[in-house]
């Protein structure tokens, strides 16, 4: 492995601020619905930020797999939309200092990106590692949105009720690194929103907000999220107009409602946390939840259907 500590570069003069959080927002496969791209957004839209590290990503992205956004106007190039890989300085509504680690999710590299980046955590003083993540999963888009927690340690996600049991997934960035902190003895926790199946390819800001409202009880940091209610009230608006004419589409999420409804009184009648099966019997898998939404979507885009075209 080459050096790692050639893989970033520290700020000079940066303030000292104790012991911060570190939240990673790295944009990559468990990002359904977008949230955890735009959680980054929204933070460094509406807090100031300094940037403390940065990362080389010449070394870590496959620009031919990702390739960034090159504007063309009239005659000629006008901006290029470089990637940036860095650690930014953030101050949440109570001043309270916090690190924000976001950008594109390596594509190369991941063991001395790790290595990296845990000697980042060793030299800012980070005290706690929060990681982000959202996945599909057979929920309806009219319950609130739920979140499955996962630490270092279960006493840093307490009160938080397991969905799943255990299941082998593909890694991610984000998720390896908490799994390398909790190896070396320092606290990781992360969160995994939930997102319809069939909402999985669009913007979900729902998801967005139940990630920074987990992260805020996590930690205590008091982050922004004015603005999010009304973004995810305006997505299930739109949905549920698409859905009033009913047919297959309708169907299917009725199937869910009632599947989530039933979970939720079988935890309220045993006084325990229950679990929601994914997958359960009779229920739609992701795929004919891809197939029934893509089939209702391109109905909706007809001439004369009525929906957007």
């Amino acid at each position: 492995m080459l050096d790692p500590n050639g893989l970033y570069e520290l700020a000079e003069g940066r303030p000292d601020v104790g012991s911060p959080v570190l939240i990673v927002a790295l944009p990559g496969m468990v990002d359904a619905g977008g949230a955890v791209r735009l959680t980054g957004e929204h933070l460094l839209t509406t807090l100031e930020s300094t940037m403390v590290a940065t990362y080389d990503v010449d070394q870590l992205i496959d620009y031919r797999a990702r390739r960034p956004p090159l504007l063309f106007n009239v005659n000629r190039w006008e901006h290029y939309e470089e990637p940036s890989l860095a650690i930014h300085l953030m101050r949440d509504g109570a001043d309270t200092p916090f690190l924000l680690l976001t950008g594109p999710e390596p594509d190369y590299q991941w063991k001395r990106f790790l290595a990296a980046t845990m000697n980042l955590i060793a030299a800012l003083n980070v005290k706690m590692t929060v990681g982000l993540a959202s996945i599909p999963m057979a929920v309806p888009h009219t319950r609130p949105a739920g979140v499955t927690a996962h630490a270092t340690r279960p006493e840093l996600i307490a009160g938080h009720e397991p969905w799943l049991r255990r299941i082998q997934v593909p890694s991610s960035a984000s998720h390896l690194l908490e799994y390398e902190l909790g190896r070396a003895g320092r606290d990781a926790l992360g969160f995994a929103a939930h997102v319809p199946h069939y909402l999985a390819q669009s913007d979900y800001p729902a998801a967005t907000e139940v990630l920074m409202t987990s992260v805020s009880k996590a930690t205590g940091l008091m982050l922004p999220l004015a603005g999010l209610a009304a973004a995810a009230a305006a997505v299930r608006e739109n949905v549920d107009s698409q859905l009033e004419s009913g047919g297959e589409a309708a169907a299917v999420v009725h199937a869910l409602e009632e599947q989530y409804d039933e979970a939720t009184r079988e935890r309220g009648e045993r006084g325990e946390p229950g679990e929601v099966e994914v997958d359960g019997d009779g229920l739609p898998t992701a795929d004919e939840l891809g197939d029934v939404f893509e089939r209702f979507l391109a109905e909706q885009s007809e001439p004369g259907s009525g929906g957007p075209q």
